[in-house]
C-alpha cells in the first residue's frame, strides 16, 4: 500500500475505518515495511514478574495499591535466578523484570543485584529488560550499570487530560513526572520503550493519533500497547462493560510500523485473552516481540493487572511449547538466543556519534 497518510487527520481516518479490505491492505503493508527494515523474525523476553506490590493506585490496574483481595508477593532471588537460567537454557536470548512501582532502597538495591547476578549466570548472554515503574534517573543509571539495557515505562496516554482521568489526584500520580522519567531512560542510554491502552474509558481516536504521533517525536526505541482490558475490582472496571477491541489494536500497531519503520513493537499478552491467535495476529500487523510469561505457576494468579489473564495455571515450559506450537502454525520464525534490539536505538547511536 502507498501514500499511506500520516498526518493526524490520515490516522484519525484509519482508526475509523471500516472496510475490511483497506484495514487488510494496512496490516499487511505494515508487515512489508517490517519485513524491509527489520526482518521477519519474532524476538522472545521471557518474562518474570518479580513482585505485584505496588506504592500506586492506577484506577484501571488490579494489583492497584487500594486492592486488599490481592494476595502480595515477592520472588526470592532464588525463584528469579531459576527462571533466568530456565530462559538462557531455552535461548530465549532475552528476559523481562517486570513489577508494581516501588522505590525503596532495599528494593533498589535487590534489583541491582539481580540484574548482575542474571549477567554472571549468562555469562553475559541475556539482555535484561527492566519495567519496574517511575524511579529517580540516579536509580535508572544503577540498574543500567548493572547490565539492564532495555527499559518499558508506560505514559498509558499522551494526553495529560485523559492521563489525570484514569489515575487518582492525589500527588502520587503525574503526567509530567512520567514523561521526565521516560526522557531520563533515554538522556541514561537505555533502549527506551512506552506504550498506551487502546480503547479505554473517555478516549478517542484522536487521542490515539496523538498518541503515535507523541511516540514518533520523542524517539522511542520500542513499544508496549495493547487493548484496554477491565478489572472489576478497580474503579474503571466498575463503570465500564464494553467489549474489548482487537482489530482497533492492530490498526495501532500497524500503523506504528508505518511511522517508525525501525523500532521493536510488543505483541502484547493483552490481546492474547481477546483472541487465541492476538499476538500471532499483531506479528503479521507489524510487530517483532513476544513476552512469555515464566513466572512461577504459585503466583501467576495474583499479578493481573487485567481480568482473564491467559496461561496463569501453565508453568514456563508449558507457555514456551504452547507459544511456539502457535508460532509455528503461523509459519513466524522465532529469533533464538538474540537480543533483537531495536534498529532505531542503534540508527540513534550511530546519528549521535557522527556529530561526536
Amino acid at each position: 500500500m502507498e501514500n499511506v497518510d500520516l498526518s493526524k487527520e490520515g490516522l484519525v481516518g484509519w482508526l475509523e475505518e471500516n472496510d475490511e479490505q483497506r484495514v487488510k491492505a494496512l496490516l499487511d503493508s505494515a508487515y512489508n515495511i517490517k519485513a524491509k527494515n527489520i526482518g521477519t523474525k519474532v524476538f522472545l523476553r521471557g518474562l518474570i514478574e518479580l513482585s505485584n506490590k505496588c506504592s500506586k493506585n492506577c484506577c484501571y490496574c488490579g494489583i492497584r495499591n487500594a486492592n486488599k483481595s490481592v494476595a502480595r508477593y515477592e520472588l526470592s532471588e532464588e525463584q528469579v535466578l531459576d527462571a533466568a537460567l530456565f530462559a538462557w537454557k531455552a535461548n530465549y536470548g532475552s528476559l523481562v523484570l517486570q513489577a508494581g512501582e516501588r522505590t525503596s532502597l532495599a528494593y533498589v538495591k535487590k534489583v541491582t543485584h539481580l540484574v548482575q547476578q542474571i549477567k554472571h549466570l549468562s555469562n553475559g548472554e541475556l539482555g535484561i529488560t527492566l519495567s519496574l515503574g517511575e524511579q529517580e534517573s540516579d536509580v535508572y543509571k544503577e540498574w543500567f550499570d548493572a547490565g539492564a539495557h532495555r527499559y518499558l515505562l508506560r505514559i498509558e496516554s499522551s494526553n495529560p487530560d485523559l492521563y489525570a482521568k484514569i489515575h487518582p489526584r492525589d500527588g502520587h500520580h503525574s503526567w509530567e513526572r512520567r514523561l521526565k522519567a521516560i526522557l531520563d531512560l533515554k538522556d541514561i542510554g537505555y533502549q527506551t520503550g512506552t506504550g498506551v491502552m487502546i480503547g479505554m474509558p473517555y478516549q478517542t481516536s484522536e487521542d490515539l493519533a496523538d498518541d503515535l504521533l507523541f511516540m514518533k517525536n520523542i524517539g522511542i526505541h520500542m513499544v508496549g500497547m495493547g487493548p484496554y482490558l477491565k478489572h472489576s475490582q478497580t474503579p474503571m472496571g466498575e463503570l465500564y462493560n464494553e467489549e474489548p477491541n482487537l482489530e482497533l489494536s492492530l490498526k495501532m500497531v500497524a500503523l506504528l510500523r508505518h511511522l517508525m519503520p525501525r523500532i521493536n513493537i510488543a505483541a502484547t499478552t493483552a490481546m492474547q485473552v481477546i483472541d487465541k491467535y492476538g499476538r500471532e495476529k499483531a506479528i503479521m500487523a507489524g510487530a517483532n516481540i513476544i513476552m512469555p510469561n515464566m513466572t512461577i505457576t504459585e503466583v501467576r494468579k495474583e499479578y493481573q493487572i487485567y481480568e482473564n489473564k491467559p496461561g496463569i495455571e501453565d508453568d514456563a515450559a508449558i507457555s514456551k511449547g504452547k507459544l511456539e506450537e502457535n508460532l509455528r502454525t503461523q509459519g513466524i520464525e522465532i529469533g533464538w538466543m538474540e537480543w533483537g534490539d531495536s534498529k532505531a536505538f542503534g540508527d540513534s547511536l550511530q546519528m549521535k556519534n557522527k556529530y561526536l
